[in-house]
């Protein structure tokens, strides 16, 4: 996969930029506690980079079907360049405040808005189509293997300059993804002028007809928005507590972290060159593993448990999710992919807020145990009701689109196989 020139190219690039993603969330909270800003102020600034998801995902979806993924992307990037290096010359120069640490993570949080809807459709674009799961598999492993290696090396970094510095870095990585999405060789929007005269609206309301057009779709995005809300957010919330309390404290969290991440590389590269003739069911029987990590904590485990539980996790993430991925960007309609991922993501970002908002009460009414506890059976139920739907067992591998015209992001083709 990574002879193919533009894949190759883009893969650099957002690699790097998921580095300096995982660096600049360390060095943002040091950065901001150093200027004197609280605990809250903190959250603040934390949840202005999420509301952006929630209110923009759509739109960005949309946008990307409408103007081209690669374009949408591109703009994406230089916006957050521009946000985090802005932010890191006005910590470098000693006047950054509570509003510009919030503005700054607003526009990340936009952009991240824009550039996740087209980053789901993106491959069909740069993998041909029968090394399509490959591509996937190796997208998968960037991200963990960032938040891996990423904190610790912005932990250097920090300890050696400064948290400005390390947000200067991310920017940099912005602006290298943005230099790679360039020199793709990927033609623009070539949808019909027909179609582009369309309102967003109207955009909107036929990436819903294609998404609810599929029966093994919904029941996954109703899974992964539940798991959110009652599994992985009081995980998320309750996890460095109890590491606090008898795993050994922030290393011992760290540590389980890492092995998610590392796991989830192990589960990408698994992934490369298998064809299940299943592959939701494989993709939905990995989900099992989902309930590892509060669970281990839930039964009070020692540390070593715990981490194998989260690398376990960390592997069926990537492994099953490849797979998935490959079947959604090979049966949905090619002209309305970022819309139907963007509202894949609405559903696994809308109810994080929440979870982290009840977590707290929920865990002082019933213990943090219980709560994670059931937060693992939970995990395990929608996994046990997600196969019962005759869809998701037995759709088989689909076969390869044709190959994407070279003169369009997303434009209609004239000869499209669904592949089934």
């Amino acid at each position: 996969m990574l002879r193919v020139r533009d894949f190759r190219l883009f893969y650099v690039g957002y690699t790097m930029s998921q580095f300096g993603t995982a660096m600049s969330a360390v060095a943002i909270a040091f950065a901001f506690l150093g200027t004197g800003g609280t605990a809250t102020g903190l959250g603040v600034v934390f949840t202005a980079n999420i509301v952006p998801m929630v209110v923009f995902l759509l739109v960005g979806g949309a946008l990307a079907d409408r103007l081209g993924r690669r374009r949408v992307m591109l703009i994406a990037d230089l916006v957050r360049c521009a946000a985090q290096g802005t932010l890191a010359a006005t910590l470098a120069l000693g006047h950054a405040g509570l509003l510009l640490f919030v503005a700054a993570a607003l526009a990340v949080g936009a952009g991240n808005a824009f550039f996740s809807p087209a980053l789901s459709a993106l491959p069909v674009q740069l993998a041909p189509p029968e090394l399509l799961g490959d591509a996937n598999a190796l997208l998968a492993t960037a991200e963990p293997a960032a938040k891996v290696a990423g904190p610790a090396l912005a932990g250097i970094l920090i300890a050696v300059t400064s948290p400005a510095l390390v947000i200067a870095v991310d920017a940099a990585t912005y602006a290298v993804s943005a230099l790679a999405l360039a020199r793709l060789r990927l033609g623009e929007s070539s949808r019909r002028a027909d179609q582009r005269r369309n309102s967003l609206l109207r955009d909107l309301a036929e990436g819903w007809a294609e998404f609810t057009s599929h029966p093994w779709l919904w029941p996954q995005t109703v899974q992964f928005a539940l798991f959110n809300l009652v599994t992985w957010g009081p995980y998320l919330v309750l996890g460095p507590i109890l590491a606090e309390q008898y795993l050994g404290g922030a290393r011992a969290w760290g540590a389980v972290l890492a092995c998610y991440g590392g796991g989830a590389i192990i589960g990408g590269l698994l992934a490369l060159g298998r064809r299940p003739c299943r592959p939701l069911l494989v993709g939905t029987l990995a989900t099992f593993g989902f309930a590892l990590p509060p669970l281990a904590l839930a039964l009070h485990l020692p540390l070593p448990a715990v981490s194998a539980a989260a690398l376990g996790a960390g592997l069926c993430t990537a492994f099953g999710g490849a797979f998935a991925t490959t079947v959604e960007q090979r049966l949905i309609s090619p002209e309305a992919l970022s819309r139907v991922g963007a509202i894949n993501m609405v559903g696994a970002f809308a109810f994080g807020p929440i979870a982290f908002i009840a977590t707290g009460p929920e865990a002082a009414a019933f213990g943090p145990r219980a709560v994670l506890a059931f937060g693992a059976a939970w995990s395990a139920a929608m996994t046990l009701g997600v196969l019962a739907f005759p869809a998701i067992r037995q759709l088989p591998w689909p076969e390869p689109r044709q190959p994407a015209s070279a003169s369009g992001d997303s434009g209609p083709r004239s000869e499209r196989q669904d592949g089934g």
